[in-house]
């Protein structure tokens, strides 16, 4: 949990008086909770939740770090399995299987997303990796790799499109380095667009970048840098991609969100007092954003969920720290099939709350 955002400590204290005013301001939005929505078998355990959402049919899916950590050695590194697992539940969160035991990207979950197919994605912090399941649960692209101490087609064009003059993982590095996009740093979340190209947020290491391939997996281009600067990030949480194709990124360390369209050109920028770690965007015609907040490192002294239009105007807010039901320790999960329902994953409180806004 301490590890997930050891990147951005230093930006998650308290806002200042004004802010806190502001956000006291703001109109509470009343809404139910079904904290124990998850039944898993005596023998199995749901631990700090890295990503939950659902797919057309109501079936639930959770990332977490749940898990038997172990190393193996390889011929010239060593290799980490087995510290995260992938859960499917039925729509009322009875346990159904368990997917992709003992897949080598799954060491600490940080994300999950559902894809408009139903093919499930998982993202892992401690392997870099992106990995997709199909609708039958069979793995089928894998995005991102480790560093390796042998030439592996390094990028002798340099850089993509809208990238860093080239260096190390970014491309155009040295040998070993690899082709552009082909390497993360503790990736964090991922999004579509409507043709199906791939959206990562390359994340709460050191890139600071979108990093955009098309739905075969294949690098376009990427953007960002480290900064505070418009189209700088520090620390990329989270990702959203409205019905027009812009690109909204949750810029974790400057407590903002920056909007950009698909090809990464700044639109805008908006806050609001909070520092978003999470995010989803509903579908329909009118379109909304629910960003999860905190205002310290584990959630539990200052949290809440706010409903924002796209235009950044924030419509309410809900919840607050606190391990009962309806209170939130590190949401860093949200799924918003619908306006006015959520499953918000939990890291500290180690559970998924199924949340029904009131009208």
């Amino acid at each position: 949990m301490i590890r997930l955002l050891q990147v951005v400590v230093g930006a998650m204290t308290l806002a200042s008086g004004a802010a806190l005013v502001a956000q006291g301001s703001l109109p509470e939005i009343a809404f139910d909770s079904v904290a124990d929505l998850l039944k898993t078998p005596n023998d199995i355990h749901v631990g700090e939740i890295g990503g939950v959402a659902a797919n057309s049919k109501g079936q639930i899916f959770v990332y977490t770090r749940t898990g038997h950590p172990f190393a193996t050695l390889g011929d010239n590194r060593t290799f980490y399995h087995g510290g995260s697992r992938l859960f499917q539940f039925d729509a009322n969160g009875k346990f159904i299987r368990e997917l992709g035991q003992d897949v080598y990207g799954f060491n600490a979950a940080v994300g999950l997303r559902v894809d408009p197919q139903d093919s499930v994605w998982t993202i892992d912090a401690g392997a870099d990796q992106i990995v997709k399941f199909d609708s039958d649960g069979r793995i089928a692209l894998v995005l991102g790799r480790k560093p390796e101490n042998i030439v592996v087609r390094p990028n002798a064009a340099g850089p993509g499109p809208g990238g860093p003059p080239g260096g190390g993982r970014r491309g155009g590095g040295p040998p070993g380095s690899g082709t552009p996009g082909s390497s993360f740093s503790r990736p964090a979340d991922v999004a579509w667009d409507r043709v199906g190209n791939i959206y990562v947020a390359d994340g709460v290491g050191n890139n600071n970048r979108v990093a955009k391939f098309d739905k075969d997996g294949r690098f376009i281009r990427h953007w960002g840098s480290t900064g505070s600067g418009p189209g700088q990030f520090t620390g990329i949480k989270a990702l959203a991609i409205d019905a027009r194709d812009n690109v909204y990124v949750a810029d974790v360390g400057n407590k903002r969100i920056q909007v950009f369209d698909a090809d990464g050109t700044f639109k805008s920028e908006f806050g609001g007092g909070f520092t978003p770690l999470a995010m989803c965007i509903t579908k329909g015609t009118t379109q909304y954003l629910y960003i999860s907040h905190a205002g310290d490192e584990d959630g539990m002294e200052d949290a809440a969920i706010y409903k924002v239009r796209l235009d950044g105007t924030i419509v309410g807010r809900f919840g607050s720290a606190g391990k009962l039901p309806k209170q939130f320790g590190l949401a860093n999960s949200l799924d918003c099939r619908s306006e006015n329902q959520l499953l918000v994953g939990e890291m500290t409180n180690w559970r998924v709350q199924k949340v029904t806004l009131k009208p």
